[in-house]
């Protein structure tokens, strides 16, 4: 016999000897089967004689409580996780959407999505989303220390935000506000530029309101108020530029806060040579008590223009459900006037805090948009600050905005820029405000 099978044999025969009949070393299918039985049968004794004693002493109620409320607790948990990462990409506006329980994109909110006016060369802004981004993290610990602590029907932090940083970038040599309520919009003014005179025109001062609460008035401001009050249109600019040194009208900023037609306001503006212009109230159609840039540039062919007033179609669908959850989402009812009107409001050119309508036809709508177009060097509508889950907003519907600053699902940025410390209640005030640059026809 050779010494290889020799040594096998020996190595075979030890482990013979190691094994038994009764306990073999490699185990079987009936192995695991008995084993299986065996662990079941503990268990199950186990629990039976764990459930008879709970029963016995009466605390197998109190058991299923406590575990259903762990069970419940767990779950929130797990979700309240997803709502915070509501989406791998930041951008993903559907996945947004789908949190608030709406499937679908604002394409399917009837032929929509958000209008927008076209400038007539198609200039933009200079600055970028990272611009904006640094802005707040500037502006926050600004904004905390506002003298208004309660601006109810003023502005709110989104506008407040957009007007500081508009002011701060443009650098104007003279600041203009038309409406100024308690003083808000002038602090904010004054805290992007600490040193540049302001011109305030508003029915009723400011001081007026320090009886009542809190307000604002600025040491380095020419109020046209109370007994001095003259409206925008019916200023004289040429005098007023040159009491203030003002030589080029272009350096000039003017910020509209009075609830005016805003047609009228930028032919006024217009006329008196300005350029810069910042519309705070840009209401949306079938919203708000003025005639808006954002309504008259709402037109067919523009993506996110033009409606449907067919009570059976899907955009009535979509806006009465929307409507039930968002305050500024109108249904078909609201949108809509006589023979189908969906312009304006219901087809009405609004004026003047609402108190004068003037109904429209389509044509002349139509006519507004394209002489807003022949004027229009740049139009910018401020972004919301953050996602409405992150700032808990229910005013404006997000199919009907641009994208925000800080997307849903980033509540770490939303937290570290400070937003989280902030009331809720003051990111409830967004219409879309927006800034304007215009020249002349033809230029």
């Amino acid at each position: 016999m050779s010494t290889t099978k020799k040594i096998l044999e020996r190595v075979l025969s030890s482990r013979r000897a190691t094994s038994s009949p009764d306990h073999p070393t490699t185990p079987t299918a009936s192995d695991d089967v008995i084993s299986d039985e065996s662990k079941t049968r503990k268990q199950s004794s186990i629990t039976i004689r764990v459930t008879n004693y709970l029963t016995r002493t009466g605390f197998i109620w109190p058991v299923l409580i406590i575990g259903l409320i762990i069970i419940v607790l767990t779950s929130f948990v797990i979700n309240a996780r997803d709502l915070v990462c509501i989406s791998a990409s930041s951008s993903d506006r559907a996945s947004r959407l789908k949190f608030f329980g709406f499937d679908g994109l604002e394409s399917d909110f009837g032929s929509l999505g958000v209008p927008w006016c076209r400038s007539k060369h198609r200039k933009t802004v200079e600055w970028t989303d990272k611009d904006l981004l640094e802005g707040l993290e500037e502006f926050v610990p600004i904004y905390e220390t506002r003298p208004i602590k309660n601006n109810m029907y003023g502005m709110g932090f989104d506008h407040s935000f957009g007007l500081w940083f508009i002011a701060r970038w443009l650098k104007p040599a003279l600041m203009i506000e038309s409406g100024a309520f308690k003083g808000h919009s002038t602090w904010v003014l004054r805290q992007a530029m600490p040193d540049t005179p302001i011109l305030s025109i508003t029915p009723r001062h400011p001081e007026k309101y320090l009886k009542k609460g809190a307000a604002y008035v600025d040491g380095n401001c020419t109020y046209f108020a109370g007994k001095d009050f003259v409206d925008f249109g019916s200023v004289n600019w040429g005098n007023v530029m040159n009491k203030q040194g003002i030589k080029d009208r272009s350096e000039v900023l003017i910020f509209f806060d009075d609830h005016q037609n805003e047609l009228k306001r930028l032919k006024q503006a217009l006329k008196a040579g300005f350029k810069h212009l910042v519309f705070e109230d840009n209401y949306d159609t079938g919203t708000g008590d003025h005639y808006s840039l954002r309504q008259i540039c709402d037109q067919f062919y523009i993506r996110g223009g033009g409606h449907s007033c067919f009570k059976d179609g899907d955009e009535a669908r979509i806006r009465a459900r929307r409507n039930k959850f968002w305050e500024k989402a109108v249904d078909v009812d609201e949108l809509c006037g006589p023979g189908e009107a969906w312009w304006g409001v219901q087809g009405q050119m609004r004026d003047d805090f609402n108190h004068s309508n003037k109904r429209i036809s389509y044509d002349q709508h139509f006519q507004n948009s394209r002489f807003v177009e022949s004027v229009l060097e740049v139009y910018w509508e401020l972004p919301p600050v953050a996602g409405p889950s992150l700032t808990h907003q229910t005013r404006y519907d997000p199919a009907r905005s641009q994208s925000p600053i800080v997307e849903d699902g980033r509540y770490g940025l939303f937290q570290r820029l400070g937003l989280s410390k902030l009331e809720t209640s003051v990111f409830n005030g967004y219409t879309q405000m927006v800034y304007l640059q215009i020249s002349e026809q033809g230029s």
